[in-house]
């Protein structure tokens, strides 16, 4: 019995740090969006979220951090993983995508809608925002190297990150100000626009 109580523990500890993060980052969005970002605080959304600002900041190095963080990326990266080994990166991140996003809630997908809006808006988490997307390159660079079996450094590899990444903003865009926007099915239209080498034949209509 003392030794499963000892498994358990970092399991439950790592599940009450995640839902201390959530409800921190739940109260901040929600203080942003009712009186603004510039005029929200940290010390108003530590006591909006029943804590310290000594405990915000061993959650967040900042308020940037706050919107920019993603608690959907390591859920991603584990959907990633699990598509079948056959399947090329492209096709990969459009299962995978699908099935996140697939199962989000409208709350939740209201939430990933606030947070674009205030990257999108606010000049300080737009800059923010560079540093994790480099983050987030180089991590799906040994994710795409992995599955592909090509050196992380590989031209092929490093090009193909930067084509998914770009297409997933562009798609990104046009839901931030539409509620009725289709978030899996924008995705899914951009991945599959890459995965077919960009077809752009104007006089088609295409």
């Amino acid at each position: 019995m003392g030794e499963s109580s000892v498994i358990d523990k970092p399991g439950l500890r790592e599940r009450k740090k995640a839902k201390t993060r959530a409800a921190i980052q739940e109260h901040a969005l929600r203080l942003f969006r009712e009186q603004g970002y510039d005029a929200t605080t940290v010390e108003q959304i530590a006591e909006a979220a029943e804590v310290s600002p000594s405990t915000f900041f061993r959650y967040f190095g900042s308020k940037e951090d706050v919107v920019i963080y993603d608690a959907l990326d390591p859920i991603l990266i584990e959907a990633w993983r699990r598509q079948p080994a056959e399947l090329g990166p492209i096709p990969a991140i459009r299962a995978a995508m699908k099935e996140v996003f697939g199962g989000l809630s409208p709350e939740e997908l209201s939430e990933i809608r606030l947070r674009g809006q205030l990257v999108y808006g606010v000049p300080e988490l737009r800059l923010a925002m560079i540093d994790d997307l480099v983050r987030t390159a180089l991590m799906m660079a040994g994710e795409v190297a992995v599955r592909t079996g090509l050196p992380v450094d590989d031209f092929r590899v490093r090009v193909g990150v930067g084509a998914f990444m770009g297409a997933l903003m562009a798609a990104v865009l046009p839901a931030l100000e539409d509620p009725s926007a289709d978030f899996v099915s924008l995705f899914d239209r951009a991945f599959e626009f890459v995965d077919a080498g960009f077809p752009m034949d104007t006089r088609s209509g295409r």
